[in-house]
C-alpha cells in the first residue's frame, strides 16, 4: 500500500469551506501547526477558527498582516516559527505579505473560484455568471507577488446552468469539489508530482470586486444580459432598481420563455417596459423585447418578499396579538439568536446585517425545529431578517398560517334548489381563473326554462397556447413532475373527497347547466366521477413494466426491461350529456398516469367542469396540472388539435367531428388519439327473456338521461311473437313517465340539453314518419315551458331507413321484429351499422345468450342487463365509434408509452 508522506502545513483563511479543507488535511495525515484567520466578530468565531480550536490547533487572529505594504514583524516571527511547510489558502480575504507567501519549503497554493487566468479578482464566481459563461470552476495555482497570476497547479470545470445563481453553482460544484481538490492538490505536492504551469496572458481578464453603489441594473440591455447581472449578484450584493424613487434588489432570476404573464403593470424609473408583477414572480424585459422572471425583491429597509407580493398588502407584515406561551417563545428565540450573533438581541435587529452567514440559516432552522417543533425553510429567515419579522413568521407557522395568497375567483353566486350555489365562469389556466383573453362571454343556459344561468368566458386561441404552455412546464419541471406516484394517487383521493362533499352542488349546477333529472345526477353523473377517481387514485402506484427475457450477446448478459411512462402533455374534449362524468373518465385515468391536461368542456354545459377546477385547487394540484377552457369546439378543440406541444389528444363526441380531430392531430404532429363516438346501439330481445324485466330495462336503455346517452339503445329488435305486447307495455310505462322540472324529486325525465338538439330530434321524428314507419307516441315538443321533448316510439322501421341506421342521441324509440327463431337474420340487421359502441341482448337461453354476444360486433354486449357500466370495466367502441378505451385498466393505456431499455453486463 503507497504511503503518502506528510507535511507541516499552514491554514491561512476563513469560512466554511476553510474549516472542511482544515479537516481533509488533517484526515490525510498531514500536521497543521496553524490556522491564521478573521478576528471575531461581536464574539463570534470563524468556522475555520471554531474547527482548530475544538482539536487544539493554534489559531492567530490577525486584522492585517501588513503596515505600509511590509510585513509586520512579530506577526512574521510568530508565523516563522512555526516552521510550515507550506501555506494552504482556502479562501483567503487579506492580501498576505511576499516573505510570508515563499517562506515554506514549497511555499503557497491558493483556491481560486474561476479558470484562471479568466476573472482574476475577489469577486470571480460573480464575473463568471454576469459574463454569462458556459463554463466554469475553479483553479488552485502557486502564490506570486501578483493578483492571481501565479502558476497553475490544478484546474477543474463543469457546465454552468442558464439560471446558475452565485448559491447553487458555489454549492453544487466550486464547495464539494473545491474541497477534494485541494486535499488532492497537497498530495500532488507531497509526492513531488504538482505541476507549475504558468498562466497565459492570452484570455486573462481581472474585474473590480462588486460592491452594492456598482450593481445597479442596466435595462438597456437584452434580457439574457440582465438576467446574468442579476444571478451575478444574487444573494451577494444583489442587483437593483428604482421604483417609485426607492432602491430595489432582485433575486431569484430565470429567463422566460413563456408568454407575458398576465398581471399588474410596475413602471421602473427611468425604464421603458414596465415590469409584470404576477402570481410566480415579476417579469422584466430587455431591450430587445424578451424576458427574465425574478422571484423575490427585498426593499431598501432589508425586508426581502416574494416579487409576487410587490405593491401588495403583505399579510405576513400584520402584528398578531400573542399567546402567553408565545412570549415565552419570543424569549427564546432571542436566546437562540443570542447563541449564533454572540450580541445583545432587540426586535430591530437584522440577522444578516450582525454577521450572519448561510450555514447560520441552517443553524437557525434547524434550532427552531427542536425547540418549538414548528419548520421553517431557508426564504422564509431571508424574507424576514429583522428579528420581529422572523418572531411574526415563527408564530404563523405555529399557528399553521401560510403566507400564501388566498385561493379567490370572480365567483357566480345564485340560490337554487334550497342552497346557495357558488362556482366559477372564467376559464382557467395554471391555478387561476381568468377573463378569456379578448375578454369575450357567452351565455349558458338553463334548459328548463331556457333562462341565463351566467356569462361564461368563451376561450381563445391565445388561452389555448397559454394553457398548453402551463401545462408543459408543469409536466417538465413543476411540482407534478417531482411528485411520487402515491404523492400523486393521495392528490386524487384528495379531489374525489371534495367531490363527494360537494356532490349536492355539483349535481345541482349539473341539472341547471344539462337538463339533467337532479336524482340522476346525483347518483350517475356525480356519483360514478367519484368513484372513478378513486379507482383510478388507486393505480397511480401500480402503473409498471416488465423484464422481457431476450437472446444474449455471449459471453455476456442482457437485461430488457419496460418502463410505462407519461405522454405529456394532453388534450381532452367532452360531450354535452354527462358533462362531469366524461370529464372525469377521461381525466383521472390521465393524472393516475402522471399527465398535465387542458380540457375543454362542451360550450353548453361548462360549469361543472369550472366548479371541479377550483376543487382541484383546493385538494392541492399544483399550477398548471389542469386547466380548463370552455369554449367552441372549431376554435378551441381545433387549436388543440393542431397543437405542436400536446402529445395525447381524447375525444368524446360526434364521428364527424372525431374524423376532423384524428385529421388534424395525424397534420400537426402525428399526437395519439383516442375516440369514443357516435352509436346505433342494437338491443335484441327474444320471446323467451323475462317480459317485465325486458320492458323496465328497454325502456331504461332508451329514455336514461332523455335518451342523451351514448350507449343508447338505438334500435330495438323484438321477436315477431311477442312484439305487440312488448310496444303496448313500453306504452304504459310510458304514460307513467313523469316529465318536468328536473330539479323535483318525483321527476323523471328532464329538458333536452339545448334548443339546437330539440330542433334536430323533432326533424329526426319527421324524417322517420315520411320513410314510412308508423310513430306510434311523441315526436313532438311537449307543451311546456323550456326544451322537454316527448319520449318517443316508432314501429316496423326497416333497415334501409335513416331512423334504423342513424342516432338520435334523444328519447326515441325505434322498434324492429324479426321472425322467431331467425337468430342469424337479427344479428345480421344488428351488425348493418357503421356503429360498434355498445349492444344488449335478453333471453333466458344461455346459449342463446353467449351465441349473440359472440357475434355482436360491439365494444359492450349486455346480457339481461343494459347501461350497467363500472369505473374498473373498460369501455368504448368498434368501427366508426371510434378506438381506445375509457375506464378499467386499459383505460391507463391510453396515457402512457412504454419505453424498452437493454443493459449489457458480464
Amino acid at each position: 500500500m503507497l504511503t503518502i508522506p506528510t507535511m507541516r502545513i499552514a491554514v491561512i483563511g476563513q469560512s466554511v469551506f476553510g474549516a472542511e479543507v482544515f479537516k481533509l488535511l488533517r484526515k490525510n495525515g498531514h500536521e497543521i501547526v496553524g490556522v491564521f484567520t478573521l478576528q471575531d466578530v461581536n464574539g463570534k468565531q470563524d468556522p475555520l477558527a471554531l474547527a482548530a480550536a475544538n482539536v487544539g490547533v493554534k489559531v492567530f487572529k490577525y486584522s492585517k498582516w501588513m503596515v505600509n505594504k511590509k510585513v509586520i514583524p512579530e506577526v512574521y516571527d510568530e508565523y516563522q516559527a512555526l516552521n510550515a511547510e507550506l501555506n494552504v489558502l482556502p479562501f483567503c480575504s487579506q492580501f498576505i505579505p511576499n516573505e510570508i507567501i515563499l517562506f515554506p519549503k514549497y511555499q503557497t497554493i491558493i483556491y481560486h473560484p474561476s479558470l484562471l487566468p479568466c476573472h482574476r479578482g475577489a469577486s470571480a464566481i460573480n464575473w463568471t455568471l454576469m459574463c454569462g459563461d458556459k463554463k466554469g470552476g475553479f483553479s488552485i495555482f502557486w502564490a506570486d507577488d501578483g493578483l492571481d497570476t501565479g502558476p497553475i497547479l490544478l484546474q477543474r470545470s463543469t457546465f454552468v446552468d442558464p439560471n446558475d445563481t452565485l448559491e447553487t453553482f458555489y454549492n453544487r460544484f466550486c464547495f464539494p469539489e473545491g474541497i477534494k481538490a485541494m486535499g488532492e492538490a497537497v498530495e500532488m505536492i507531497a509526492t513531488n508530482r504538482a505541476p507549475s504551469i504558468v498562466q497565459p496572458e492570452e484570455g486573462a481578464t481581472f474585474e473590480p470586486f462588486v460592491r452594492k453603489d456598482k450593481v445597479q441594473i442596466n435595462f438597456d440591455q437584452p434580457a439574457a444580459v440582465i438576467h446574468n447581472f442579476i444571478r451575478g449578484n444574487d444573494k451577494v450584493p444583489g442587483a437593483w432598481t428604482l421604483i417609485n424613487g426607492e432602491q430595489i434588489t432582485f433575486f431569484g432570476s430565470r429567463l422566460w420563455s413563456r408568454l407575458p404573464p398576465r398581471g399588474i403593470q410596475v413602471p421602473i424609473d427611468g425604464v421603458k417596459y414596465s415590469a409584470i408583477v404576477h402570481k410566480d414572480g415579476m417579469i422584466l424585459f430587455g431591450n430587445d423585447g424578451k424576458m427574465l422572471n425574478v422571484s423575490q425583491v427585498q426593499y431598501s429597509s432589508g425586508k426581502m418578499i416574494p416579487a409576487s407580493k410587490f405593491g401588495k398588502e403583505d399579510s405576513s407584515t400584520q402584528k398578531l396579538e400573542l399567546t402567553p406561551e408565545e412570549v415565552s417563545m419570543e424569549n427564546n428565540l432571542k436566546a437562540i439568536w443570542k447563541g449564533i450573533l454572540n450580541t445583545d438581541i432587540d426586535k430591530t435587529l437584522d440577522f444578516f446585517k450582525a454577521g450572519a452567514g448561510s450555514m447560520d440559516v441552517v443553524r437557525l432552522i434547524e434550532e427552531i425545529k427542536v425547540s418549538f417543533d414548528i419548520k421553517l425553510a431557508i426564504e422564509d429567515v431571508y424574507m424576514n431578517p429583522v428579528f420581529d419579522d422572523l418572531m411574526m413568521c415563527v408564530i404563523r407557522r405555529g399557528r399553521g398560517i401560510e403566507d400564501k395568497e388566498p385561493f379567490t375567483y370572480d365567483a357566480v353566486e345564485i340560490e337554487a334548489n334550497k342552497m346557495k350555489l357558488k362556482f366559477p365562469h372564467q376559464v382557467f389556466i395554471d391555478n387561476e381563473f381568468v377573463d378569456s383573453s379578448d375578454g369575450a362571454t357567452y351565455n349558458t343556459i338553463n334548459p328548463a326554462d331556457e333562462t341565463v344561468i351566467c356569462k361564461v368566458s368563451k376561450a381563445t386561441k391565445e388561452d389555448v397556447n397559454r394553457a398548453v404552455e402551463a401545462a408543459k412546464a408543469a409536466f417538465e419541471e413543476g411540482e407534478w413532475s417531482k411528485l411520487n406516484a402515491r404523492d400523486r394517487g393521495m392528490l386524487l383521493f384528495r379531489l374525489a373527497d371534495l367531490m363527494e362533499q360537494h356532490q349536492e352542488e355539483l349535481a345541482t349546477i349539473e341539472s341547471l347547466d344539462s337538463g339533467a333529472v337532479y336524482t340522476l345526477a346525483l347518483k350517475t353523473h356525480i356519483g360514478m366521477s367519484i368513484q372513478t377517481f378513486r379507482y383510478f387514485a388507486g393505480w397511480c402506484d401500480k402503473i409498471q413494466g416488465k423484464t422481457i427475457p431476450i437472446n444474449n450477446a455471449r459471453p455476456n448478459k442482457n437485461l430488457t426491461f419496460t418502463k410505462r411512462e407519461p405522454i405529456g402533455v394532453c388534450a381532452i374534449v367532452v360531450p354535452w350529456n354527462y358533462p362531469l362524468m366524461m370529464l372525469s373518465w377521461k381525466i383521472a385515468a390521465c393524472l393516475a398516469a402522471g399527465n398535465t391536461v387542458v380540457l375543454k368542456p362542451a360550450m353548453v354545459t361548462p360549469l361543472t367542469a369550472l366548479k371541479f377546477a377550483e376543487l382541484s385547487v383546493l385538494a392541492g394540484f399544483p399550477p398548471g396540472v389542469i386547466n380548463i377552457l370552455p369554449g367552441s369546439g372549431t376554435l378551441v378543440g381545433q387549436a388543440m388539435s393542431e397543437h405542436p406541444d400536446i402529445r395525447k389528444l381524447g375525444f368524446t363526441g360526434s364521428t364527424p367531428v372525431g374524423k376532423t380531430i384524428m385529421e388534424s392531430c395525424a397534420k400537426a404532429n402525428l399526437k395519439k388519439v383516442s375516440l369514443e363516438l357516435g352509436g346505433k346501439s342494437p338491443l335484441i330481445i327474444f320471446n323467451d327473456c323475462d317480459l317485465d324485466k325486458a320492458v323496465r330495462l328497454g325502456c331504461g336503455a332508451v329514455f336514461f338521461n332523455k335518451g342523451e346517452n351514448c350507449i343508447a339503445a338505438g334500435r330495438l329488435f323484438v321477436e315477431e311473437s311477442i312484439h305487440d305486447e312488448f310496444v303496448q307495455r313500453v306504452i304504459e310505462e310510458i304514460k307513467k313517465m313523469k316529465i318536468g322540472n328536473p330539479l323535483d324529486r318525483s321527476t323523471d325525465h328532464g329538458p333536452q340539453n339545448h334548443r339546437a338538439h330539440l330542433q334536430k330530434l323533432i326533424e329526426y321524428c319527421d324524417i322517420g314518419v315520411k320513410e314510412g314507419a308508423t310513430l306510434v307516441r311523441g315526436g313532438k315538443q311537449c307543451d311546456l315551458p323550456g326544451l322537454f321533448f316527448e319520449p318517443t316510439v316508432f314501429t316496423n322501421v326497416e333497415d334501409h331507413m335513416m331512423i334504423a341506421k342513424e342516432e338520435s342521441f334523444g328519447p326515441v324509440m325505434i322498434i324492429s321484429k324479426f321472425i322467431d327463431g331467425d337468430v342469424n337474420g337479427v344479428l345480421q340487421s344488428a351488425n348493418n351499422t357503421e356503429f360498434g359502441l355498445a349492444s344488449g341482448v335478453f333471453t333466458q337461453d344461455i346459449d342463446k345468450a353467449m351465441r349473440v354476444a359472440d357475434s355482436l360486433d360491439a365494444g359492450t354486449v349486455f346480457i339481461n342487463t343494459y347501461n350497467k357500466t363500472d369505473v374498473a370495466a373498460p369501455f368504448g367502441g368498434f368501427k366508426q365509434s371510434g378506438f381506445g378505451k375509457d375506464l378499467g385498466e386499459e383505460a391507463l393505456n391510453e396515457y402512457l408509452k412504454t419505453k424498452t431499455v437493454t443493459l449489457e453486463y458480464k
